[in-house]
């Protein structure tokens, strides 16, 4: 396995694990009961969970374009030292995003989301060019 397609499994991990985190965090506010239910209430999330469950929806933004890159430069025959340091790159930077967002670091926060975005365009022109 290539190592795009190795970080692209980590980052699905990373994804589940982030679920878990702010399904966690949402259990401790409103009770388990209502996060089985069927959500028909609105009800108010503490800031952390509701950073918590952005940081979720951010990745899978991420996660989309991110996969898009690994499967280009996959299927191009692409993968460099280049397009593999860019993809740990993005990884570590989504590791790091959960905390920078959980915690309200601004600007790094958008720093951090800034570093992984470039990394998977970096990937997307390396197999184009």
């Amino acid at each position: 396995m290539t190592a795009e397609l190795t970080v692209l499994a980590l980052a699905a991990i990373l994804q589940v694990a982030q679920i878990m985190l702010g399904n966690a965090s949402m259990n401790r506010d409103v009770g388990v009961a209502y996060n089985a239910g069927p959500r028909d209430e609105t009800v108010e999330y503490s800031p952390l969970t509701g950073r918590l469950r952005r940081a979720v929806a951010n990745h899978f933004e991420a996660l989309a374009l991110f996969t898009v890159a690994v499967v280009v430069v996959t299927l191009s025959g692409a993968a460099s030292g280049l397009t593999a340091a860019c993809a740990w790159i993005y990884l570590g930077a989504r590791v790091l995003y959960v905390p920078a967002y959980a915690f309200g670091w601004s600007p790094w926060r958008s720093v951090i989301f800034g570093v992984g975005l470039t990394a998977t365009m970096v990937m997307i022109l390396a197999a184009l060019f």
